[in-house]
């Protein structure tokens, strides 16, 4: 897979304009969210490497930028979506030379980078995530896709952005749960990192986020990822570390969504959290006393997700869909400790139902 150019900015204009100028692209196209195209879009419409138009199917003039904007929420990453931002890149005459530019959290840059990456075989594109969940896990990496048949990114390829620009001066346009959504796979690579930077954010105070101090995590963060893509840029062994969490979470993720009661996907992967912990202490070891101060950290922060024993073959097929399972079996990552990962992990349908049992009662 080719190396993914992660910028930690300081002068977004400048870096933009540096990603863009170094493909030249033939035709220059900008993906949004509704939302983000009110909030962010006047952030970088200004350049003049960017010049906004609409997306009424004209071939069009080089140096501008056709904009086009799909739904806010994680249901609009969808097939219908994908097929809008493919008809417009092909009526706006884009070739195999034209670029792409998602401007937006996750669901824009899953659902871009996959257009991207199938548009013509492929055309280059750039990732500028305005969200902290986009900015510390779905915009960098390079995977993308969308939702398929009530499941969570079920068709999808591995293709990276030929960079990624990380201002954190949008993180000031998030709302609290936004932020928070975000912030649950920060725990989650520090839980399989060190217990110095899980310690560090366990102290950060959500309420009253220090910016500052906040761009300074997200950098780690985003460290910590880059290093596990690099070692395993397709996820065949060592990757599987970040789906830590994942497996129940997409499971409470996608039961939310079709009892018509969407969460944020950062809230889902905290409370995923709390299970696939549990599960570590019963199949690996992982310390009771991590375990209690992540936990009371999370239902502090997140709440909790209402269910009850009657879901719980729902919740057990579901995670049956999971990616990482082989041949019809589950596959967890869970720790030992904070930083030993173990993958390809699997447990008892008893155990599962068990560990339902600690998230609901725990």
């Amino acid at each position: 897979m080719k190396e993914q150019k992660v910028i930690i900015s300081h002068d977004l204009q400048a870096e933009l304009r540096e990603a863009i100028d170094e493909v030249g692209p033939d035709r220059l196209f900008v993906l949004t969210d509704e939302k983000t195209r009110e909030a962010c879009w006047p952030v970088i419409s200004d350049f003049g490497c960017i010049r906004g138009c609409g997306a009424d199917g004209h071939l069009l003039p080089r140096g501008e930028a056709c904009v086009m904007s799909i739904g806010v929420s994680d249901e609009a990453k969808n097939l219908d979506s994908l097929a809008s931002v493919w008809k417009t890149l092909s009526q706006g005459g884009a070739t195999r030379h034209s670029m792409l530019v998602n401007l937006g959290g996750g669901m824009v840059t899953d659902l871009g980078g996959f257009a991207a990456s199938t548009f013509k075989r492929g055309i280059a594109y750039v990732n500028i995530p305005t969200t902290l969940l986009a900015m510390v896990d779905a915009s960098v990496g390079g995977k993308t896709g969308i939702n398929f048949l009530g499941l969570k990114n079920e068709i999808g390829v591995f293709n990276p952005a030929r960079a990624v620009v990380l201002d954190t001066q949008f993180l000031r346009t998030l709302d609290t749960q936004n932020v928070r959504s975000g912030y649950a796979e920060m725990l989650k690579h520090g839980l399989i990192s060190e217990e110095s930077n899980l310690a560090e954010l366990l102290r950060f105070d959500l309420d009253r986020p220090d910016y500052d101090q906040l761009k300074e995590l997200v950098a780690k963060s985003v460290a910590i990822k880059e290093h596990i893509v690099a070692e395993d840029p397709y996820e065949k062994g060592i990757r599987k570390a970040l789906n830590l969490g994942h497996t129940v979470g997409h499971a409470f993720e996608s039961l939310a969504l079709a009892e018509g009661r969407p969460v944020l996907h950062g809230y889902a992967v905290a409370w995923g959290l709390v299970c696939e912990l549990y599960l570590s202490v019963v199949r690996c070891g992982f310390p009771t006393t991590w375990l209690r101060q992540v936990s009371r950290f999370i239902f502090e922060t997140y709440g909790r997700f209402a269910f009850d024993c009657r879901v719980y073959d729902r919740l057990y097929e579901l995670m049956t869909h999971d990616k990482k399972n082989v041949a019809g079996v589950i596959n967890f990552t869970l720790l030992g400790a904070v930083g030993d990962i173990h993958i390809n992990q699997s447990a008892s349908k008893e155990e599962i139902l068990e560990m339902l049992d600690f998230y609901r009662e725990g």
